[in-house]
């Protein structure tokens, strides 16, 4: 149930009229301007048509990307709850802007944050409120909190949980169906990445085996 932060820009216009372009977060929070990662990825100048189908090239990236987090997905969520309490409902390492960050989606009564937090040094970059365009925020939120009415395991105890199968890079809220759990990626340590399901209740974790790429023999974990 991964959201996207929504942002107005006028770029476009700008190059119309010749005037300045602006862009700016669609909130009231006061860290709307986000401070720069302190994780910068290399551009190594590859040609993305000749290497996209590569999957050790893939696998490298992966590996490249857990190991310059030094901040784990469960302390990131800790972080962004500490600075917008509420419940996480979804954290996931990516680029932004050329650097690497944890963006968290926290729900606060109907509204949804997007948190941004540095994965080296832990401290929060920007926090934005993020609405659907579709005006369905509400709805979404009465979804997550039947989903985890009763659940004893939060994003970040699923983190913690996962970790034990490799580095978590990904959690998000399954709350399709009446089986819920939490959908956790993790990134092994040749880069091949593994999914799980974390149980709301009881905090069991087991492979996904909805995910046609195994968790086979080893259960994620490379020898």
């Amino acid at each position: 149930m991964k959201r996207n932060i929504v942002i107005a820009t006028v770029a476009a216009a700008a190059l119309i009229t010749g005037g300045t372009a602006t862009a700016l977060a669609t909130t009231g929070d006061d860290d709307s301007a986000a401070k720069k990662s302190s994780v910068q990825l290399k551009d190594n100048d590859r040609k993305d048509d000749e290497r996209k189908d590569d999957e050790r090239d893939d696998a490298a990236e992966n590996t490249a990307e857990a190991k310059a987090a030094k901040v784990t997905a469960a302390d990131a969520i800790k972080a962004a709850l500490a600075k917008t309490p509420g419940t996480a409902v979804s954290a996931e390492l990516d680029e932004e802007d050329g650097g690497l960050v944890w963006g968290v989606d926290v729900l606060k009564g109907d509204t949804w944050h997007n948190v941004e937090v540095d994965p080296g040094t832990g401290k929060v970059l920007g926090t934005w409120v993020d609405k659907d365009d579709d005006g369905d925020d509400a709805a979404d939120a009465a979804r997550v909190n039947s989903a985890l009415k009763g659940s004893a395991t939060g994003a970040e105890d699923a983190a913690r949980a996962a970790a034990a199968k490799g580095t978590v890079t990904s959690v998000d809220l399954d709350d399709d169906g009446k089986a819920g759990a939490w959908d956790v990626e993790t990134t092994g340590a040749k880069g091949a990445e593994s999914e799980w399901r974390v149980d709301l209740k009881t905090g069991k974790v087991t492979a996904d085996r909805a995910d046609g790429d195994a968790n086979d023999d080893n259960d994620g974990q490379d020898d």
